[in-house]
């Protein structure tokens, strides 16, 4: 970072672990980027404007505006950006403004969205569904969000109308770190017929997924199923539950998978395995993207 960068504005995506910042022209290019550990989840709600002035402090010579998505507006961060609920456009129009001690800083939250019956929020992803939207006008699907928590996501006429959430990602954590399978599960490698096996096991019976889950250990006692083998069908037995129970939202639709990496090629991949073709879109890119709708919103 150089005191000669002068950004029009500041956008951040605020979670749980980690915070990003970039410096945003006038015309929403990106002028520079920074980021730390400094998450919510580790942040008592006096640490969040140090945290930011560590990362923006030298790009500041002026009142400049922060827009900041995620976990930052949870009740347990900087300030509670109260949800929206559905049907509803993925930005809503109450930015939640905390409060700040360098003049310098303007910040705004975006608001997370609620879903009442059946119960069910989300917040951060509501950013990156609108940056999608507003990358491919008159878009009308579902969208799927691979990560801790996944989220399926039925958008019509530019709204949110539903959306499910899934814990897959963090059983998959759990299951590993503090199960029996931890024993026969390797940390890395991979190997695709394992993958595919499970996911077409658990998605043809997901009733069956505790006890096949259990017969990875067993496999690896009795028959040596090799640590890679046994993390893909993990893998694959999970997902493979998880879009049995979202088919009715995916299927007949169109639908983008907005995620980067692995994760979200095996959603792909395990869709594509179902004979649906679904898009990858980077999630760097759709999060910027809604966070300049939000702030041209903001700035009307």
């Amino acid at each position: 970072m150089t005191g000669q960068i002068t950004p029009a504005w500041i956008a951040a995506d605020w979670g749980t672990s980690n915070v990003r910042v970039w410096a945003m022209s006038a015309t929403s290019a990106v002028l520079a980027q920074a980021g730390s550990d400094k998450g919510m989840g580790g942040l008592d709600r006096a640490g969040f404007e140090p945290a930011l002035l560590a990362l923006v402090g030298d790009w500041l010579h002026g009142p400049t505006s922060v827009i900041a998505c995620g976990m930052v507006g949870s009740r347990q961060g900087w300030v509670e950006a109260h949800y929206t609920a559905t049907p509803c456009p993925p930005l809503g129009q109450d930015f939640a403004r905390p409060a700040t001690i360098d003049p310098r800083l303007d910040v705004h939250v975006i608001p997370g969205i609620k879903q009442m019956q059946p119960a069910d929020v989300m917040r951060g992803e509501e950013t990156q569904i609108a940056g999608f939207l507003a990358q491919n006008k008159g878009w009308d699907g579902v969208i799927c969000l691979p990560g801790t928590h996944t989220k399926w996501v039925h958008v019509s006429a530019g709204e949110i109308v539903s959306f499910q959430t899934f814990m897959t990602g963090e059983l998959f954590a759990t299951l590993i770190s503090h199960t029996v399978l931890r024993h026969s599960v390797a940390a890395d490698g991979w190997d695709d017929t394992a993958f595919d096996s499970g996911l077409s096991d658990a998605f043809s019976r997901p009733e069956k997924l505790a006890g096949r889950l259990f017969s990875i250990r067993a496999e690896g006692l009795l028959h040596d199923l090799p640590g890679p083998a046994a993390r893909a069908r993990r893998s694959g037995l999970l997902i493979g539950a998880e879009l049995a129970s979202a088919k009715p939202y995916w299927l007949g639709q169109q639908i983008a998978v907005i995620g980067a990496g692995g994760l979200a090629r095996l959603y792909v991949k395990a869709l594509a395995q179902q004979a649906v073709p679904a898009m990858q879109v980077n999630a760097e890119g759709a999060t910027l993207a809604g966070l300049t709708a939000a702030y041209r919103q903001l700035k009307g």
